[in-house]
């Protein structure tokens, strides 16, 4: 009886050995495997190339699936041959039955027992151990399944050859084992990184941001063509040097005529050396191109276009080659950083709550971003607050002029040139106030 027990709790071992290192397998870290090879770990000189190989990794996986299936199978089938037998006198002291009877009983409740065991022992138990610690249990496992491969080479080969077979009758492509995760499924690693204390929460926001900007476009990021500092081309250089004194930026857009005929980009770095040298004193012959790119570019697109053409800035079009703004590096590393400012920059300007409860808001922020501080009565437009006025109105508004935006009066407070830079936000009306009106 004790050999039967000793048989039956090495199955179960063997189950659990197998659960263990399949879960290992795939959720091990190949970085942390990497730097242990390298610091002349053997163990993790034997798994990393399996990790590293969907193939082999495929196999892998194929034999702990066999072991689990034939450890499995063997503890039915022993346990029953063994234990059901001891278990049926039992049975006829307690009830009266006839002997096939309490024979299916007997191996009914043997092959229940035994499943139980073999969930909670073989199953669950080995596979939270190791998805809390898929590397240690990935290294502890790789040799037993190394030695597990050869033995059930020949079984893989077939199991494998018919699966594929299979999958492509029915024209599903087979992809194997990989360690690939959707973005929706990172996001949810992250928070569950924070809230396991492996991340804080600075670090939790930066990724965020990180996987949600091949989402944002350059309008979304872009300044807006009404917030745009330029320069005319026919603008005499004295004049050229005392913009550029004044300018926060180091690169101002050149334009002929009119905004949608810019012709080029000019540094003050350049204007700086050319009046020292006191020679050829003109705009046009310090111009740098610049880039344009569609407003539906995404923004991971955009920084690989900018790197490329080895840029800091790009105008921004529309479908009709009409100028909407001008993004920058800048616009696009404070999406994933927050806002960057400088010594010769002003802060941002921030939404305020006034004394008399109305809202003021700066005219670059957009209306989707606004929603959330007003409520959901504001849709969800892909425009900054003062480019919804003008369109509403169809011209540039005037200091102190009123709109509604989804029946919300909004003041326009101030303005800097054609750019509406704050706006006074007032309170919805109540139905009662509706009613009486």
């Amino acid at each position: 009886m004790v050999l039967a027990w000793a048989i039956i709790a090495l199955l179960i071992l063997l189950t659990g050995l197998y659960v263990a290192a399949e879960f290992a397998a795939v959720s091990a870290r190949r970085s942390r495997l990497r730097r242990l090879a390298e610091d002349g770990n053997n163990l993790a000189s034997r798994i990393l190339p399996v990790l590293e190989d969907p193939r082999a990794l495929d196999r892998y996986i194929a034999a702990s699936q066999v072991g689990i299936t034939l450890s499995s199978l063997i503890l039915g089938a022993y346990g029953q041959a063994t234990l059901a037998p001891r278990l049926e006198p039992l049975l006829e002291r307690i009830v009266t039955m006839q002997p096939a009877t309490i024979k299916s009983v007997s191996a009914a409740i043997v092959l229940t027992f035994l499943t139980t065991l073999a969930v909670i022992l073989g199953e669950l138990v080995p596979k939270s151990l190791a998805l809390q610690n898929p590397t240690r249990t990935a290294l502890v496992t790789v040799l037993p399944m190394q030695w597990s491969i050869r033995v059930f080479s020949w079984s893989i080969t077939l199991l494998n050859g018919s699966g594929v077979l299979l999958l492509k009758a029915f024209r599903i492509p087979s992809t194997g084992h990989r360690h690939v995760h959707s973005p929706e499924e990172i996001a949810l690693l992250i928070a569950e990184s924070r809230d396991g204390g492996l991340l804080e929460p600075q670090e939790q926001v930066r990724l965020h941001r990180a996987l949600r900007l091949g989402r944002r476009t350059a309008r979304e990021l872009m300044v807006p063509r009404g917030r745009l500092a330029t320069i005319a081309a026919s603008l005499p250089f004295e004049e050229v040097l005392r913009v550029v004194a004044a300018s926060p930026y180091s690169r101002l857009p050149v334009y002929r005529d009119t905004i949608d005929n810019i012709i080029g980009i000019l540094h003050t770095k350049d204007v700086v050396m050319r009046y020292v040298q006191g020679s050829g004193l003109t705009v046009a012959s310090l111009l740098r191109p610049i880039v344009r790119v569609p407003d539906t570019l995404a923004a991971d697109h955009l920084l690989t276009l900018l790197r490329d053409r080895r840029s800091h800035q790009a105008l921004v079009v529309d479908s009709h080659d009409v100028v909407v703004g001008l993004i920058t590096l800048e616009d696009v590393v404070a999406e994933l950083l927050g806002g960057v400012s400088d010594e010769f920059k002003s802060m941002q300007a921030r939404p305020i709550r006034l004394s008399d409860g109305r809202l003021r808001l700066p005219g670059s922020m957009r209306v989707d971003q606004a929603a959330p501080l007003i409520g959901p009565v504001w849709r969800n437009v892909d425009r900054t607050i003062g480019e919804q006025i003008t369109t509403l109105l169809g011209r540039v508004p005037e200091p102190g002029e009123e709109v509604e935006i989804d029946g919300i009066p909004v003041e326009v407070e101030a303005l800097e040139g054609d750019a509406i830079t704050s706006v006074i936000v007032g309170e919805r009306p109540t139905q009662d106030e509706g009613a009486e009106a």
